[in-house]
């Protein structure tokens, strides 16, 4: 059977090879007329894409087709003989052209970056800026840290000569004895306080806020009436302030009672992101411990002045130095602890705390040393104006002009807050424009009421005045059992410890809080926040008379 089969196979093989050689040469004679054609064309500058042609082969017909019917569809001779029907493609002389894809139109340019969706705003701010911030500041800072190293370095010396001289060992092994343990005692105690406060803040927010309110103010009223107590003219002057304050911090306590359990809130809802980020504590431990070292040398210095030229204006000098320099140290950890909330907040990212603690000490330390020299003072200017804002007086040349002092505070504290370090931080914007977009922000989204009735600044604030008050009556009580001579200059100085060292170890909680409500003024939308700020504006605008933060022009005065 197979014997008989094989010759059709063999006559099959013949035709379908004769077939295909036939379709070859016909579609070599068609290509080589295309070519032939399309040169002509492309001479004459005309290019010619030729139409499709079909070109099949003779019909099989007879015994042939016959023979193929019977073969199965998966033959294959059936597969060669089927493929005589072909299609010849064209053969275009140039591939069309791609047109490119239509460019992305600019976006619109507007005169506030936050007006526009987020997808333009991109565009307009950049995360990852890589200029100085306030190269002014920063080349000033850099001088005054060089002039001030130089400055303690020198009497440092001054200090130890004196000490090797046989006239002036009794003094300063006197200062050595009685002076140096208190300030090294304080310093410790202030960074332990710190960590307290700043961990207590964090665990307990809603219990903290009242107590550090109510506690600032027994704890200055126990160290003023204590200094008071020691009959020593300078310490009953210093004992005197303490009380002072003491009395306008009560004051301010039953003011601001109302608007505590709103600080609770802020302070929880802030804070929550601060567990996803391990190290975010660490520029504090870095600013903490430059500061102790700092203020180890610090104090050496001022002992060597004592045998320099001027020693009290050397000695205000030093102060004011460290005071600048400390309150730099503070912004550093703000600026960083609020780029890594912020990115957060913004984009959904888990930043690096070490390249965001390097920004700070480079491209944005301009900004800081800035914000360090001059929020402190708009800030306490502004808290007077307003307080001169509150007495109501007969003479109306005195009222208007306290009103008018008012309204230049609030200009130039919209031009220069502590609520810019966070777009300091994620924008590497200046200090002035950081301050002004911030500013404008809130004014857009209704929120300078609440901002501007905000006690978490306050309650950082007075959580280093109660370290300060902490410091000073351990240090008093301690320095009149054993030299009285230096009762009120270390109470002095352990006061002003306590109080910078808190106040760096609080920076987190409160560059935390500056993030929630900046972030929350650029997107109210984002998921992350809820509605606590929403819910606070709703009812502020239904009942204005729980916050009246700043008292405002009356329509007679303005213009």
């Amino acid at each position: 059977m197979v014997a008989a089969e094989e010759p059709v196979v063999l006559e099959r093989r013949n035709e379908s090879e004769h077939i295909m050689m036939e379709e070859e040469r016909v579609r070599g004679n068609g290509e080589v007329e295309q070519r032939e054609e399309e040169i002509e064309d492309l001479e004459r500058g005309t290019t010619t894409i030729h139409r499709e042609t079909v070109q099949s082969t003779p019909p099989v017909t007879g015994i042939g087709v016959s023979r193929m019917q019977r073969l199965s569809a998966t033959n294959p001779l059936r597969l060669v003989i089927d493929s005589g029907t072909r299609v010849a493609s064209p053969y275009p002389l140039q591939p069309p052209r791609r047109q490119p894809p239509p460019s992305p139109s600019p976006p619109p340019e507007s005169a506030d970056p936050y007006s526009a969706p987020p997808q333009q705003r991109q565009l307009v701010v950049s995360l990852n800026a890589r200029s100085y911030t306030d190269k002014f500041s920063l080349v000033l800072f850099v001088v005054h840290i060089v002039s001030v190293v130089g400055l303690v370095g020198f009497l440092i010396f001054k200090g130890i000569q004196a000490m090797v001289q046989q006239g002036t060992r009794v003094r300063e092994q006197r200062i050595l004895k009685y002076f140096l343990p208190q300030v090294g005692v304080s310093s410790l105690l202030s960074i332990t306080l710190a960590f307290i406060w700043q961990k207590a803040v964090r665990i307990w927010p809603t219990f903290m806020v009242h107590f550090i309110i109510w506690s600032s103010f027994v704890l200055t009223l126990a160290a003023g009436i204590l200094l008071i107590c020691f009959q020593i003219p300078a310490a009953d002057a210093i004992g005197a302030l303490f009380i002072a304050f003491s009395i306008g911090n009560g004051l301010y306590a039953c003011w601001v009672t109302q608007r505590a359990s709103f600080c609770s809130k802020i302070f929880i809802k802030a804070l929550e992101p601060v567990p996803k980020f391990r190290d975010l504590n660490h520029p504090t431990y870095y600013m903490l411990g430059a500061g102790f070292l700092w203020m180890s040398l610090w104090i050496v210095a001022v002992i060597g002045s004592l045998n320099f030229y001027f020693p009290p204006l050397v000695i205000i000098a030093l102060i004011l130095s460290l005071a600048w320099t400390a309150e730099v140290m503070r912004n550093v950890a703000t600026v960083t602890v609020s780029r890594v909330i912020a990115l957060y907040y913004l984009r959904g990212m888990q930043s690096s705390t070490h390249f965001s603690f390097q920004r700070a000490v480079t491209r944005n330390l301009g900004s800081a040393s800035l914000g360090s020299l001059f929020v402190p003072a708009i800030e306490a200017l502004r808290i007077v104006a307003r307080g001169l804002n509150l007495i109501e007086g007969e003479d109306e040349f005195l009222f208007s002009c306290a009103h008018c002092c008012l309204n230049v505070m609030d200009a130039v504290f919209s031009r220069g807050n502590g609520w810019a370090y966070v777009q300091i931080a994620a924008y590497g914007k200046g200090f002035v424009k950081a301050s002004q977009d911030t500013w404008e922000l809130f004014q857009k989204r209704e929120m300078v009421e609440i901002v501007d009735s905000d006690i978490t600044s306050a309650v950082c604030f007075l959580t280093g005045v109660c370290s300060g008050a902490i410091c000073t009556i351990v240090v008093a009580a301690w320095t009149s059992t054993i030299y009285r001579g230096y009762l009120a200059s270390l109470s002095a100085l352990a006061a002003f410890i306590g109080y910078l060292m808190t106040r760096i170890a609080m920076a987190l909680p409160q560059a935390c809080v500056g993030c929630y409500y900046v972030c929350y003024a650029e997107n109210p939308e984002n998921r992350t926040f809820d509605r606590t700020i929403k819910d606070r504006l709703e009812h502020l605008k239904s009942d204005r008379s729980e916050a009246v933060p700043t008292p405002r022009v009356p329509r007679q005065f303005q213009r």
